[in-house]
């Protein structure tokens, strides 16, 4: 009969894919669970799991994590695309990035140009009562001329 110890705390990723006994210091256990078994397999067939355990011996314990998530990025990435790994998809971003503000910039002119043509619009009607007239006061035959087309306003200037 197994010892109910086994049950409770089953080995990591790590030891698991390299099939040895997963020790209480096992410096794979806290970032290859053993719900993650994929994530490992890409950090050791990319890196090897001799030169991960010497990056992690040799840096502070605080810096771990994210020198293994740094890895199993780019582990992954080298697994889709081995020549370029994660500086293709960089570059590909990075290509995107640029497009989008290009598009951006295309819109954005649009847009001032749409305001632009819409503020000519409200200037050239501003102060028409009726904007089908096409007198604006300047050619009627009386000699007092007044900007305004109102005919009744003029007695209010008196």
């Amino acid at each position: 009969m197994a010892s109910s110890s086994s049950y409770s705390n089953p080995p990591c990723a790590a030891c698991k894919f390299l099939r040895r006994k997963c020790l209480p210091g096992c410096i794979f256990a806290p970032y290859f669970p053993p719900e993650e078994p994929q994530k490992f397999a890409n950090v050791h067939k990319i890196f090897g799991a001799s030169n991960v355990s010497k990056l992690l011996n040799e840096i502070q314990a605080h810096q771990r994590e994210d020198a293994v998530n740094s890895l199993a990025y780019e582990a992954e990435a080298r697994m889709k695309d081995p020549v370029y790994g994660c500086v293709g998809a960089i570059s590909v971003l990075q290509r995107q990035v640029i497009r989008l503000q290009k598009e951006l910039d295309a819109t954005n002119a649009d847009l001032m140009r749409y305001a632009s043509n819409q503020q000519s619009n409200n200037n050239f009607n501003y102060g028409r009562s009726d904007h089908h007239q096409t007198n604006y006061g300047f050619y009627n035959n009386s000699p007092d001329t007044t900007w305004n087309n109102n005919p009744e306003a003029d007695d209010d200037i008196q």
